[in-house]
């Protein structure tokens, strides 16, 4: 072998291996919440809609500074006609060239600008928090998607145990009936019941795909791209150490979304001071430099335009008279929305307090569901196994021991639905209180 084909194939070993550790990688809870944030089509939006609003919030600064426009026009006109530079009336062709450089700026405007400039800057600070605002809502659906996750994963292991089990009493029903031991509704009991579990394993495998394809559309994963992710650990599980009423006033100060509904008020606020300048008079000033050249006069180009150069400064002032109720109507409206930013806060705080009542008691059902499942299962697994040994000696029939392993079946999977309700409420009360995901 050459050396240059060695290199080679170290090289691709190298790569298969590290695309294969690519390919394996085992995505952790703050794994998925860390990636969302740069990749989630949702908070991508957010971002976008926050650099729009900089951009507002820049361009209206520079509405302060005087506006300047530049022109530089090149006619030829035959016939009888003005000329534009000396305004005569000529029967004859004219060229003619003219420039000119205009500048104007508000002196006052019922300090609308000042306004405008205002509502920008909270309009910036309200975009932000509808980014973290867009987050939170992504990585709560993440953490919601991720548990059910975990929990469909490990109903997977108990389908399997189930059917396993139900495989190996088939197994000796079929010789119990053919030694004669049993009748043949027993044997076929039994084979109902391994097929019967062979379908909840394949419905337990589906939905748990169909919750790995949901995660990967919050994340923005590619479909093709594998989604490993880990078993449950304690760290998932927060303790909850506040009350309801307690956890309410935190999140009152740390809640985005309440912060921005309150910003609605102020930026309102802002609209009525807009809208209530259009009573005030405005004053503005304007100059210009201008020049141009004629073919009409008998002057070179540079003489002409030395000769005709001109400047202007003036002062515009604008009084409003009236305008058929249009500023009152605008102002009037203004007050309407500043009524609606209030109502719609109360009914943020509103929504805010019944979320985080309602994960409080969820939290404490699920707590004392799943210490009462712990209890069941124990139990349940303790009748299925002395109901396995009385089958096998032929003490009990294959209906009865169906229904003990059903029985088993049903404890684990409440046993499982508790515990993943516990973590997922606790988590969600934590977020709450601390407006942290993890």
């Amino acid at each position: 072998m050459t050396r240059t084909a060695l290199i080679i194939l170290v090289f691709l070993s190298f790569y298969n291996r590290s695309f294969s550790q690519e390919e394996k990688k085992v995505w952790s809870l703050e794994d998925c919440l860390l990636y969302a944030e740069d990749h989630n089509l949702t908070i991508t939006d957010a971002l976008l809609d926050q650099a729009v609003a900089e951009v507002t919030y820049d361009q209206s600064k520079l509405q302060k500074i005087p506006s300047i426009t530049g022109n530089i026009s090149q006619s030829l006109t035959n016939g009888y006609s003005i000329d534009p530079i000396t305004s005569s009336y000529i029967n004859e062709q004219i060229s003619s060239t003219s420039s000119y450089l205009n500048a104007q700026v508000s002196l006052f405007n019922g300090n609308k600008l000042n306004n405008q400039i205002a509502q920008n800057k909270l309009l910036v600070q309200q975009s932000n928090l509808f980014v973290e605002e867009a987050k939170n809502n992504i990585g709560l659906s993440i953490i919601q998607s991720y548990l059910q996750a975990l929990y469909l994963k490990e109903s997977i292991s108990i389908a399997r145990k189930s059917l396993e089990n139900s495989q190996q009493e088939t197994l000796l029903s079929k010789k119990r009936y053919e030694a004669g031991a049993i009748a043949k509704k027993d044997y076929s009991d039994a084979r109902s019941q391994e097929a019967k579990n062979q379908y909840e394993l394949l419905n337990a495998r589906n939905n748990y795909s169909a919750e790995i394809t949901f995660l990967k559309q919050l994340l923005n994963l590619p479909q093709s791209q594998q989604l490993e992710i880990t078993e449950p650990q304690e760290t998932y599980l927060y303790p909850v150490p506040f009350s309801a009423e307690q956890i309410y006033l935190h999140s009152l100060q740390e809640s985005p979304s309440i912060q921005a509904s309150s910003m609605n008020i102020e930026i309102s606020e802002k609209d009525i001071d807009i809208a209530k300048a259009d009573f005030l008079p405005s004053l503005s000033l304007s100059g210009s430099l201008g020049s141009g050249y004629t073919s009409i006069q008998d002057m070179n180009f540079l003489d002409q335009y030395d000769l005709n150069f001109n400047q202007r400064v003036g002062l515009a002032l604008s009084i409003p008279i009236f305008n058929q109720g249009a500023t009152k109507a605008s102002v009037r409206k203004a007050e309407i929305r500043k009524e609606q930013a209030n109502i719609a806060l109360e009914n943020s705080k509103n929504e805010l307090y019944q979320n985080i009542t309602t994960a409080w008691q969820n939290y404490t059902s699920a707590e004392e569901q799943f210490n009462a499942a712990k209890l069941a299962i124990d139990a349940a697994k303790d009748s299925y196994q002395l109901a396995s040994k009385q089958f096998e000696q032929g003490l009990i029939n294959s209906a009865d021991l169906i229904v003990s392993q059903n029985n088993y079946t049903t404890a684990q999977q409440n046993h499982l639905q508790a515990k993943y309700m516990v973590i997922l409420y606790s988590r969600l009360l934590n977020f709450y209180n601390t407006n942290q995901l993890y």
